[in-house]
């Protein structure tokens, strides 16, 4: 009985990409089958990853699996880096950069129906940045937008948390694309939904990149009015890749008050200036804080030194954030504030959403209507 092609991609989609809970034929990185009498070869093209981590561990599982089909004799396995090379690298050679095209291209098919692209960034971690992105994106759909949230902070994302979903999405079979999960008014996907969740996500650059790459295209969005992304702390690969594979319509960037933050929210407005995206403004979070017993207000870390800051460096001061419980609870219990109409806290972001709106460009159909 000759062997078919039906066969040997339904063998490899039992094959999973180490570390991941999708195989390899879903994630798309097989390149080509081809078949001769009782010989099956197989292509995989990993994008920009280095392949030799997980290459030898790929090679035997499709060996296995393909080798176990009745009728195949021998099982040739050849990994492709960026489309580039059939041959992995031998051991102890390094891996061919990326090309100027292949690195820096800007990709319209990546996320053909969104019409605007927001980057939620900071200069280090533990500003709140995930809660600005969650929120703001909530407001942007309460003021009659259509929204998506990606979570690219590939080492902590919290979007699953953040908005009360867990499990893993399902695939749509006609589109052949993850489809992802939708609460609050917002679509929105995660690595944190693909990844088990005790497991730490130990990769070099080139897999951070490809793993964005692949959130952006392998994922059914749709049509946007804008896809507001959470990005990584720093000034780092996952950055630059938005910033060079997408139209950015602009970045808001997330600090707290005090001088050791600032310094590095200026590397991040500097960051998004030298590759030619607009900031749109920096959100002071943590501004200050008032007890909910006396009313006094404390200003715990400073108060108004993003203000100052983006005065100095001729960007808009998107608004402050209060240090607040009820911002914190919302955000373990997957409801964020934005939601909570009338309080303080959601008029704060809702403010932040109309200034990212209006510099965007997006159109508001229903101004503050939403919630």
């Amino acid at each position: 009985m000759a062997i078919t092609q039906d066969q040997v991609r339904g063998a490899l989609a039992s094959v999973y990409f180490p570390g991941f809970r999708r195989d390899i034929v879903s994630l798309g990185m097989v390149r080509d089958v081809a078949i001769e009498g009782a010989a099956v070869r197989v292509r995989l093209d990993l994008g920009a990853a280095d392949p030799r981590p997980v290459a030898e561990t790929l090679r035997s599982a499709i060996r296995e699996a393909v080798g176990a089909l009745p009728g195949v004799g021998s099982v040739d396995v050849r990994v492709l880096s960026g489309g580039r090379s059939d041959a992995l690298p031998m051991a102890g050679s390094q891996p061919a950069a990326p090309t100027a095209a292949a690195a820096g291209a800007v990709d319209p098919g990546l996320v053909p129906g969104v019409r605007h692209i927001v980057a939620v960034a900071s200069g280090k971690g533990g500003v709140g940045k995930s809660t600005v992105a969650v929120n703001l994106a909530v407001a942007l759909a309460g003021r009659g937008l259509t929204v998506g949230l990606l979570d690219a902070d590939i080492y902590g994302p919290s979007i699953p948390t953040m908005m009360g979903v867990h499990g893993q999405p399902t695939i749509d079979p006609d589109l052949q694309a993850i489809v992802p999960f939708e609460r609050h008014g917002i679509r929105f996907m995660s690595l944190g939904f693909l990844v088990p969740p005790d497991q730490a996500i130990i990769w070099r650059g080139p897999m951070v990149m490809k793993a964005i790459e692949q959130l952006l295209r392998d994922v059914a969005w749709g049509d946007l009015d804008v896809l507001v992304v959470d990005m990584p702390p720093g000034t780092g690969d996952a950055q630059l890749t938005l910033s060079q594979r997408v139209h950015l319509a602009g970045a808001v960037i997330v600090s707290t008050p005090q001088d050791v933050a600032l310094a590095d929210a200026v590397k991040g407005v500097a960051m998004f200036r030298k590759v030619d995206v607009p900031v749109l403004g920096i959100v002071e979070n943590m501004s200050f804080f008032v007890c909910p017993h006396c009313g006094e207000r404390s200003e715990i870390f400073g108060h108004d030194g993003a203000r100052v800051q983006a005065e100095r460096l001729g960007v808009p001061f998107l608004g402050g954030i209060p240090l607040d419980p009820a911002i914190r609870a919302s955000g373990d219990d997957g409801e964020p504030v934005a939601k909570q109409a009338g309080s303080p806290q959601a008029a704060a972001f809702d403010r932040i959403a109309a200034a990212v709106a209006r510099a965007i460009g997006a159109p508001e159909r229903s101004a503050g209507g939403g919630r």
